[in-house]
């Protein structure tokens, strides 16, 4: 669903106070709260958190899995149809891939003990313990799993939702319950569902990820492949600097030491886009120095017994489809009793087409443009996603920075796209504009764009 704004809304708009027409905007979102209950899903029981925008659907007893996330009636990740409803013991030499998102640990590996082995143990699935901390006005819950004898670690996971927008925050612990020093890093791993959405049998042709990559990348093509073929045809470094992965059913691991703290994941087909955002920590180091790292399953060429390359199914067999965005932290290292904190947010939104950029007020699908016309006109163009509920605003400066005007364009929401094609009025000394959004509490949520006016005549 897409936003236009048209000439009236602004013109009407433009007659209101930005006090009142940002309280008008405040009536129109509906009242309600956020809440915690106990669900059946897909055979599970499970408990969810849910305000008017989003549903999350966990699955204590699976590993304290987010087994579903859904918003505006659009489900983002991946739940494999094979293992729906079941529940398997831990088990080191086996993986039930359940699906979801959970919580795993870096380096990976059977090297030795500073390496975790991977497949269904307790860090995988072992039985968390769930706690309702609130629900209201704000609701909190929190997920702790099983002390692991192998790693020393120990998982718990508060997820916080508001009342007002569809933003969700997490706070991973990661506890060393040894008695002696241990050193690891937490990995937050969101499996995203890469099938039709008419059939799960059959691929989503246009399913897609971004992260900035690094100018001063550690790697030689500013990614690294850790996993698949270094020619990859659905992978690529853009001009202006965005991380790209088409995904195609092919197995491929691909690490960035990207700086920027954000993912984007954007289905083409359907318009609905995720934003994964964390705090890059440049003093600190990173596992194989990836802060970021996708993985796209499939199958994927291997060495036989006899050295000889043979093509690998992946490990369930086609279908299903997903994809993996993963954000790791940094690798902590954790005396006895210990515990170190990775935070992440999660942004649900409207985008189409493509991905240009981030701000922390939304997705950047079309930048912003503002031409100047005559008759103190100005011809705004641009797309974006936004995060949050409320208003667009214009903040006009003239030559020497000072303010010459604030002009309130629209009321916006996560679930619209917002196109902008439109002109308002402008003081004749205006030279730069920027639009910020304003959220229903009144809060300035910060930039969408900032650009210097364009004569028109430059576009000839």
């Amino acid at each position: 669903m897409k936003m236009l704004l048209n000439v009236g809304s602004l013109l009407l708009l433009n007659c209101l106070p930005l006090g009142l027409a940002l309280a008008q905007s405040k009536t129109q979102l509906p009242p309600g709260g956020c809440r915690v209950e106990a669900v059946e899903y897909k055979g599970w029981h499970a408990q969810q958190m849910s305000n008017q925008w989003v549903q999350l659907t966990f699955i204590p007893q699976n590993g304290g899995r987010l087994i579903q996330f859904t918003f505006n009636g659009h489900p983002y990740l991946f739940v494999n149809p094979k293992y729906a409803g079941k529940y398997f013991p831990p088990d080191s030499k086996q993986w039930f891939n359940y699906g979801g998102d959970k919580l795993w640990l870096l380096p990976e590996g059977n090297d030795d003990e500073q390496h975790w082995v991977g497949n269904s143990d307790l860090i995988d699935d072992g039985q968390f313990t769930f706690r309702k901390i609130s629900e209201g006005k704000e609701c909190e819950i929190e997920l702790t799993g099983p002390a692991d004898p192998q790693t020393g670690i120990q998982f718990s996971r508060t997820i916080h939702l508001g009342s007002d927008s569809p933003q969700v925050r997490f706070h991973a612990t990661m506890k060393n319950v040894t008695g002696h020093t241990v050193e690891w890093s937490m990995q937050s791993v969101s499996q995203y569902d890469t099938s039709d959405a008419a059939a799960q049998s059959r691929i989503n042709p246009n399913f897609w990820a971004f992260t900035p990559a690094n100018g001063s990348s550690a790697y030689l093509n500013r990614y690294h492949v850790r996993y698949g073929p270094a020619q990859n045809a659905a992978v690529s470094v853009r001009e202006d600097g965005l991380f790209a992965v088409h995904y195609v059913h092919m197995a491929a691991e691909l690490w960035l030491d990207s700086n920027a703290g954000w993912l984007a994941v954007l289905d083409r087909a359907t318009n609905y886009s995720m934003v994964e955002r964390f705090q890059f920590e440049e003093s600190k180091p990173y596992p194989g120095k990836a802060s970021v790292i996708f993985w796209t399953n499939g199958s994927g060429l291997q060495l036989n017994s006899e050295g000889e390359p043979v093509l690998r199914a992946d490990e369930e067999g086609k279908p299903p489809f997903y994809m993996e965005a993963e954000l790791n932290s940094p690798l902590c290292r954790l005396r006895a009793g210990e515990s170190c904190h990775f935070e992440t947010e999660w942004f649900p939104t409207r985008a189409e087409g493509d991905v240009h950029g981030i701000t922390d007020a939304g997705i950047l699908v079309k930048p912003l443009r503002a031409i100047r016309l005559e008759n103190e006109k100005i011809t705004l163009a641009g797309s974006f996603g936004v995060f949050f509920p409320g208003g667009l605003v214009v903040r006009l400066y003239d030559q020497q920075g000072a303010s010459v005007g604030t002009v309130p364009l629209a009321d916006v929401s996560p679930t619209e796209l917002v196109t902008l094609q439109r002109e308002i009025s402008a003081d004749a000394k205006a030279t730069r504009l920027s639009i910020h959004l304003i959220d229903t509490h009144g809060v300035d949520r910060g930039l969408l764009g900032e650009v210097p006016l364009m004569p028109a005549e430059k576009l000839k």
